[in-house]
């Protein structure tokens, strides 16, 4: 830390450009470019002019962006390869692309996971709000695993936006002292994720999820239009003083908050609302911009299974892609491509189980439209190239627009009994006889396989 009267000149010392900046990354070096909407913008569009460079790999987690302007510049993966530790919208279209590799996580554990196993990262760039007059940056609305990413680089840049939200919360600033270079910015809006339309199945769903949430419970939303509907619907019914834990701070609760249905009365971080990042529309932003309501704090904390569990009638609600008779769930590829991650879809649902009164939500439409071609979401056995996120034992309510149905404690061909309950109509019987060939249905436990 510095003296009080040498902040700034210390502050001008450390100030350099861009292009400056991305002078600094040297050939096979691995750059973190931040997370959430803290991802980096001028810094990557400098690196992006770097034709020179080979072997640098760019580190990202749930970055919310459009595909980076190194990608964009069109260097091979022997100049410039990307890897995300979840994925998005971008990052699926540079590994289409064959550029971007995912990086299998458990979030909780995310932070440990730069900052020992051999992950160590050369130079963390990363978007901040303007210092004040104490030397500190905030970090905005994304602590997840920064301090994992700070902790394991060798060198440290900020770039300094100054539309970034002001987060509150707990590790949410990073000090002069322990940062390396600073770079002022264009000062870009915040990249925004659009509330999805909401479908007539989205609300058939979100019915039989709100259905069974009580009053004085916890929400852990995830992302996506399906939240957003239960959100709306919790908003108009008669459930009444909720509170919010969340790996990420969406829309829906914003809905909440307007209806007067967010009180945070729980009894631990009691009027808080706890998230790890944010992400949505601009509004959100502007929710969350210096509000002591919400409390952005690490990932390690916020999905931590124990913390979870301490709070009574905890709810989590969280999608799936494809899962199987047996309740094993697949949330992150399909058909070996690479789609979201883990996150921490499984921290919640082992947390929401083991707190008082908790429940746990996986959520699907019954069918989708592949390839013109109607399929069940709901399937005899996972396919090769779906991975599997939430394991069968784990499992505890999954809803389909049909119904919702709790695997907990039900033996093999009680659980498919009950999937092929809420599977669509049309899909019911083949599945009937493809659980009479696994063994898993009620006339025989004998695999004809």
């Amino acid at each position: 830390m510095y003296r009080l009267e040498e902040i700034k000149d210390n502050y001008k010392k450390k100030v350099i450009t861009a292009d400056q900046a991305a002078a600094l990354v040297e050939n096979n070096m691995r750059v973190h470019f931040g997370l959430g909407i803290g991802a980096v913008n001028d810094l990557d569009a400098a690196l992006a002019k770097r034709d020179d460079l080979r072997g640098v790999e760019i580190l990202s987690t749930v970055a919310i962006h459009a595909p980076w302007e190194v990608y964009k510049a069109g260097y091979p993966a022997d100049h410039f390869r990307f890897a995300s530790a979840h994925f998005t919208g971008a990052d699926r279209k540079m590994a289409n692309d064959g550029r971007c590799w995912y990086i299998p996580m458990n979030f909780n554990e995310l932070p440990s996971y730069w900052e020992h196993n051999d992950c160590n990262i050369d130079i963390a760039m990363l978007s901040v709000g303007p210092m004040d007059e104490y030397g500190f940056f905030n970090l905005g609305p994304q602590v997840s695993d920064i301090w994992g990413v700070v902790r394991s680089a060798k060198m440290v840049i900020l770039e300094v936006n100054e539309n970034m939200p002001k987060a509150l919360g707990i590790n949410n600033k990073i000090n002069l002292a322990h940062v390396d270079y600073v770079v002022e910015s264009s000062n870009q809006p915040m990249a925004t994720i659009p509330n999805g339309a909401t479908t007539e199945t989205d609300e058939k769903i979100a019915k039989f999820v709100v259905e069974k949430i009580r009053d004085d419970s916890t929400l852990q939303l995830g992302i996506g239009a399906l939240p957003s509907t239960i959100g709306k619907l919790i908003a108009d019914s008669d459930i009444q003083n909720l509170s919010g834990h969340t790996e990420m701070l969406v829309d829906g609760y914003l809905e909440l908050f307007k209806a007067g249905k967010l009180t945070s009365t729980k009894k631990l971080n009691n009027g808080k609302l706890v998230y790890a990042f944010a992400g949505g529309t601009q509004e959100l932003y502007d929710f969350i911009d210096d509000n002591s309501l919400c409390y952005c704090a690490p990932v390690d904390y916020v999905n931590n299974q124990g913390i979870i569990a301490s709070m009574d009638n905890f709810v989590s609600v969280n999608s799936c892609i494809i899962l199987d008779l047996y309740g094993q769930v697949c949330s992150e590829s399909s058909n070996f491509k690479h789609i979201s991650g883990t996150g921490g879809q499984l921290d919640f649902v082992q947390g929401a189980y083991h707190s008082n009164g908790g429940q746990s939500f996986i959520c699907t439409p019954s069918t989708k439209v592949l390839n013109g071609e109607r399929i069940s979401l709901i399937t005899a056995a996972m396919k090769p190239g779906y991975i599997v996120t939430t394991p069968r034992s784990c499992t505890h309510y999954v809803v389909t627009e049909f119904g919702a149905v709790n695997l907990k404690g039900k033996s093999t061909w009680e659980r498919a009994e009950l999937l092929i309950s809420i599977a669509h109509p049309d899909f019911q019987d083949s599945l009937v006889a493809e659980a009479e060939k696994m063994g898993v249905w009620t006339t025989t436990s004998k695999s004809s396989f």
